[in-house]
């Protein structure tokens, strides 16, 4: 028995201050079959499950990981990976934070190297190597140039490239290069011409954040752990003193849960004081954190595959301009903020200086039409005095508490599993665990073999060897082969496939981290997001009320991501 839902969208219609006006009229008419009624409930019936498994706990978790970000799933997939019985929880959504918000960057970090900080940059470089070679569906080469504008500037940065290209050793993306004036403009279309002598041509790594993300959950996954989203760490079971487990809240259902772990990780990011403070009160705050806010593009900005890096602007920060799935970003800045954001918002002076080094460097600023999305993360750095955060080294740090809690803090993506490794040795001791070996150096990680991603297209690439069960999606019906908006490249069976596979629980979920869309283009999102709500309703056996409430919730934070033009003069 087939059912059908019509859904239309009217020629003109608003949320809030945002019209909604491209396509002028959207007619989505989606049907389902009885068996894709039946495998919708998948999203439904996984969650429910893990629920039940953890209200019917009958032994402790050998670890507990509360934080579903880069560094709470790294050490999640390094506790499964060794055996140990293992459950994280995320109050949110898996990479909500700052996981999502990076400048998608798989580095050494140049700048670390000028800060002679080698024991960073070596451990980069490595975990740099190996990120390509366990995700090459989710990690590749990209080729930088540093323009130089003075042939001081062209000798210092070329030594400096040169040395980085070779700590990288047997791990090397590629070999750098000094280029002429003309094969820099040649490389870098549209690049300011006046002054410059040359360019350096060096090989980096690019990644999607917030996808790798996923490949982590699902390899923890495939490991045998245990993951799951909105539930939320509301305080610790303690007996004499030390810590053995947590007190959790389903944020869906209301339902308060005690977990027992014979170990527990506070791997919340940002947020690491927070829970701190859950377990031995308030402190004096360790971190010190910094925003990076970026700008998103269309392509023309930056024509070809070539990535702009400007190693020092005239503060003394790093400049990036990227392609990326077929636009620009350009980011990041360095600002130290009081307070850590759900849904940091760029800040008048971060527009201001990206507006002012886009026109700089590529000959005119951006009418604010083409500035398709603006969005911001935040660092955790370690505090270190009066020191800058633009100067904070991006080491890790583990810490444990009296009560025997475990803390990890720091770090950088391209880091994780370096992270993750060292935290779980320290949990290991902190809990009497068996002493085992590491073995996520060279551990593929989930849909990394590209063999049945034949010519798919960029964003096709990111499921790896899951693309073909995507596509087969299609077969369920016409609609779920149509992309979810014309100025996006996703498809309406991604949808799905995040609802049932990837624990996808709202239009937020689906449109700014299983997909990028809210990314790339935020007002595309919003005019995306009511046929994504009405699919993820019933993919999830939602209510009309639930769809219509997510949508708002969606449209709300969606707006935060739209360039105003008034906030800049």
């Amino acid at each position: 028995m087939e059912r059908h839902r019509l859904l239309a969208t009217r020629q003109s219609a608003y949320y809030g201050h945002v019209r909604l006006s491209t396509p002028q009229i959207v007619l989505h008419l989606v049907t389902f079959t009885a068996s894709q009624v039946r495998q919708g409930a998948r999203g439904m019936t996984v969650r429910a499950e893990i629920l039940r498994e953890l209200g019917r706990q009958a032994e402790p978790w050998d670890v507990l990981v509360i934080g579903g970000g880069a560094t709470g799933l790294g050490a999640a997939v390094e506790a499964a990976s060794r055996g140990f019985r293992t459950l994280l929880v995320e109050r949110f959504d898996f990479s909500k934070g700052t996981s999502s918000r990076s400048t998608k960057l798989v580095h050494g970090g140049v700048r670390y190297l000028e800060q002679l900080n080698l024991t960073l940059v070596l451990d980069a470089l490595r975990e740099r190597g190996h990120m390509l070679r366990n995700a090459p569906h989710l990690v590749h080469d990209l080729s930088f140039v540093v323009p130089a504008y003075s042939y001081s500037s062209l000798t210092y940065y070329g030594l400096g490239l040169k040395v980085y290209e070779r700590l990288s050793g047997r791990l090397s993306f590629g070999r750098s290069e000094l280029l002429s004036r003309e094969s820099t403009l040649e490389k870098l279309p549209g690049l300011v011409g006046d002054g410059l002598r040359g360019g350096i041509l060096y090989h980096d790594g690019q990644f999607d954040d917030a996808r790798y993300a996923i490949a982590l959950l699902r390899t923890l996954e495939d490991l045998g752990g245990t993951a799951i989203n909105y539930v939320e760490a509301v305080g610790f079971l303690q007996h004499h003193g030390k810590t053995i487990g947590i007190k959790a809240l389903d944020r869906e259902g209301d339902t308060l849960f005690e977990l027992q772990a014979n170990v527990v990780i506070n791997a919340c990011g940002v947020q690491v004081q927070d829970t701190l403070e859950l377990d031995h009160g308030k402190g004096g705050s360790f971190l010190a954190v910094s925003q990076g806010s970026h700008f998103v593009l269309p392509g023309s900005f930056l024509p070809g595959n070539t990535a702009l890096m400007i190693p020092k602007t005239a503060d003394g920060r790093v400049l990036f301009a990227i392609p990326w799935h077929g636009a620009t970003i350009v980011g990041t800045t360095d600002e130290p903020v009081d307070q850590a954001a759900t849904e940091p918002r760029a800040m008048h002076s971060e527009k201001q200086f990206l507006m002012e080094h886009i026109a700089r460097y590529l000959g005119h600023a951006p009418k604010p039409s083409e500035i398709m999305s603006v969005w911001s993360g935040l660092r955790p750095l370690v505090r270190k005095g009066g020191v800058k955060t633009s100067k904070l080294s991006r080491d890790h740090t583990i810490m444990v508490s009296a009560s025997g809690l475990v803390t990890v803090t720091g770090g950088k993506w391209t880091t994780y599993r370096r992270m993750g490794q060292d935290t779980i040795d320290r949990a290991c001791k902190v809990a009497s665990l068996p002493t085992r070996p590491s073995k996520t150096l060279e551990m593929k990680l989930h849909g990394w073999t590209m063999e049945s991603a034949g010519a798919a297209s960029e964003w096709e690439r990111v499921y790896g060897s899951d693309l073909p069960m995507l596509c087969a999606l299609s077969s369920e019906g016409s609609t779920l082969d149509a992309l979810i908006h014309p100025r996006l490249p996703f498809r309406m069976r991604e949808v799905v496939w995040a609802a049932r596979y990837e624990m996808a629980r709202t239009v937020e979920d689906v449109l700014a981290r299983r997909t990028r869309a809210l990314f790339l283009d935020a007002r595309a999102a919003i005019e995306a997001a009511p046929a994504v709500a009405a699919l993820l309703a019933k993919e999830l056996n939602r209510s009309e009320a639930w769809m219509a409430e997510d949508l708002a919730n969606f449209v709300e934070v969606a707006k935060g991501y739209l360039y105003k033009a008034s906030e800049v003069s």
